[in-house]
């Protein structure tokens, strides 16, 4: 999905991530990332966010804005054990969006990492091998709550089909700012748009 962000100084950014589980229940999306990059820091100053879906080959569109809030340890721990041994490397080698002088600096960024682990560079295990590597504390999930849904369905002569749902998110969040039952925000209230 396509996330939409806003940084601390009022610089929007946006960018693709996995949407990695939809919690139809509370109507939540969650996705993954380093908490200390730009996207991680964005929302960490401002958790308010937008997303977007778009499947170009049928013509349709389904756009989110909400409240953007860390998922739990637990949830983060337990994706992180399903990620390639590689991918659980890279997330402790990449300070995420800071500059690095070049290609060959951040190899030797994931050597270092290997190494830590117990891994030889020169002589790694299989992709799918089980190797033990937890999750770094500065990684982990980001739950997606939307306070506003809007589906898109095109047409050839540009009187798309367009409708918006609404909820408000009044006791979502509870004091450590922990998603909770979404469902006592209330109902959705639906309106159509025009194109």
């Amino acid at each position: 999905m396509s996330l939409a962000t806003i940084d601390a100084d009022g610089t929007p950014a946006t960018r693709i991530v996995l949407c990695k589980d939809i919690d139809a229940h509370n109507g939540a999306f969650t996705f993954h990332t380093n908490y200390r990059g730009r996207k991680g820091r964005a929302l960490d100053a401002n958790p308010h966010a937008a997303a977007a879906f778009h499947w170009d080959t049928l013509d349709l569109q389904a756009r989110f804005e909400g409240l953007v809030v860390r998922a739990s340890p637990a949830e983060s721990d337990a994706y992180f054990a399903t990620r390639s041994w590689m991918s659980r490397i890279g997330a402790w080698s990449s300070d995420q969006s800071e500059p690095i002088a070049s290609r060959a600096a951040m190899l030797a960024k994931v050597d270092a990492t290997l190494r830590r682990f117990g891994i030889d560079p020169a002589n790694p295990p299989a992709p799918h091998a089980k190797i033990d590597i937890p999750r770094p504390p500065h990684w982990g999930g980001f739950r997606f709550v939307p306070s506003y849904a809007e589906l898109w369905v095109g047409s050839k002569v540009r009187l798309h089909d367009r409708a918006c749902w609404k909820r408000a998110l009044n006791h979502v969040l509870d004091a450590s700012g922990r998603l909770t039952d979404a469902t006592a925000a209330g109902g959705w209230t639906a309106t159509r748009l025009q194109p």
